[in-house]
């Protein structure tokens, strides 16, 4: 992508006014006008033609088929006391800025995972989480569902970057994990018994309906977002099931009832059929991961209207790395095993099924900023291109309730704007290669280069 700024130069001033012109700005905006050869329409389902987007003061202006005479935009960003940018995109495709609706962005899959929790602190994790930020919104990810940390730590993340601390993506946190004794949201699984403290509902930890309720408002005293939940047993942590129940019907109802009461949205990890089904039925939003997800609880999904969120991206990944000896734990490695070929498969399935999904990558389970693999991977297992780019702008925004606001370059909304080379349509791997990342107007990848702000 080759991008020209167009400079305001001292000589403007003798140029006519622009009176009443719609491009007079309040003082101090700045202006980018965008001239994209191609730009998605996430919502319609299209792939327009050449489209020029108006972007001043973080929000997108005016949207016009063909080019546009620029010297209006840029004459009122010089009367504003503003600066502007004309940005040609020569064979690129503008789309919305990316949303992962799973993430873990203050950790981060490594061969000493295990032990590093024994010699790092949270500020290292901390710390560590605003470069893995960084390299997700370079990624063109410009909004995050983040579903699960260790000590809230990512809610400290959010903060800074909502406060233009350090660049990241827009996130929405839910906090420590909720789970029972033992879980897979059980932070001391694998610990020798003197260090493996019984947690309780303030860790994330419960064993009743009346934990449970506890837990949900102990998240929204902390900050959090939306709520999730781990129902069955899971990959990496130091237990011996993948796939396993691990909460009652009873608790995943107390906990949605709760997390409903605070405006919370609620996800469920799940990988085996019978945790699947509860945390249907117990009305949860979404479920995580769904492997061993069958024909019943699609049917389910369907009739509840439950979200799902594949991951397929991480059951490669494990399946990978459990190939290499002393890479994981020996339990760990036999579940990824068990797991890894699996995911793809049902991912397809329940997109035949016309079950509701959403883009989603569990990252940090593989390394931070490859989050776009994932389309290739939808992609293979039978969603068509368009189908998995909705899936990561349209379809995420709505899990997220905020369908007005994300997925979609549209008149109104915030600026969120990625490009990539070529057409995703026609060769969905050039997600991977995202040229320009604009959030809330404000440039942070340029010519496929991070841009020091």
């Amino acid at each position: 992508m080759t991008v020209r700024c167009a400079l305001a130069l001292a000589t403007l001033m003798f140029l006519l006014p622009i009176g009443s012109m719609a491009t007079d700005l309040p003082a101090n905006h700045d202006v980018s006008v965008l001239h994209c050869v191609r730009l998605l329409d996430s919502a319609a389902g299209k792939m327009l033609g050449e489209t020029t987007v108006i972007v001043d003061g973080g929000r997108i202006k005016e949207l016009h088929a063909g080019t546009v005479d620029i010297q209006p935009y840029q004459q009122a960003a010089m009367r504003a006391g503003g600066s502007f940018h004309y940005l040609d995109m020569v064979n690129a495709t503008c789309l919305p800025g990316l949303i992962d609706a799973h993430t873990h962005l203050t950790d981060e899959t490594s061969p000493t995972a295990y032990t590093d929790q024994f010699r790092l602190n949270i500020a290292d994790y901390a710390i560590r989480s605003t470069v893995y930020a960084r390299r997700t919104l370079l990624a063109g990810f410009t909004s995050v569902r983040n579903v699960g940390d260790n000590q809230n730590d990512s809610i400290a993340l959010r903060n800074a970057i909502n406060a233009g601390i350090v660049p990241g993506p827009r996130m929405f946190t839910a906090g420590v994990p909720i789970g029972s004794t033992g879980g897979h949201a059980d932070p001391t699984d694998g610990y020798r018994r003197d260090l493996a403290r019984d947690g309780g509902p303030s860790d994330g930890i419960i064993n009743s309906p009346e934990d449970a309720l506890k837990a949900v408002r102990q998240h929204y005293k902390d900050g959090v977002d939306l709520i999730k939940i781990m129902p069955s047993g899971g990959v990496l942590d130091e237990s011996a099931s993948a796939d396993n129940s691990q909460m009652t019907l009873e608790e995943i109802k107390a906990v949605v009832a709760a997390a409903h009461d605070y405006g919370f949205t609620v996800a469920a990890h799940a990988h085996g059929a019978e945790a699947i089904r509860r945390a249907v039925l117990g009305g949860v939003d979404s479920i995580e991961h769904g492997t061993f997800m069958n024909a019943e609880d699609m049917r389910l999904m369907k009739e509840h209207g439950t979200w799902y969120v594949p991951t397929i991206i991480a059951g490669k990944y494990v399946q990978e790395m459990a190939a290499i000896p002393g890479y994981y734990p020996p339990q760990v490695a036999a579940k990824a095993m068990q797991v890894g070929p699996i995911i793809q498969a049902t991912a397809g399935r329940a997109y035949k099924a016309g079950v509701k999904i959403a883009f989603g990558t569990d990252a940090a389970v593989y390394p931070h900023g490859q989050n776009a693999k994932e389309f290739k991977y939808m992609v293979d297992a039978g969603m068509p291109p368009m189908f998995v780019l909705q899936a990561a702008t349209t379809h995420a925004a709505e899990l997220l309730h905020k369908q007005d606001q994300l997925g979609q370059i549209a008149v109104g909304r915030g600026a969120d704007i990625i490009a990539v080379p070529g057409n995703p349509l026609d060769d969905i791997t050039t997600m991977q290669h995202v040229s320009f990342v604009m959030k809330d107007g404000v440039i942070y990848k340029q010519d496929g280069k991070p841009v020091e702000l």
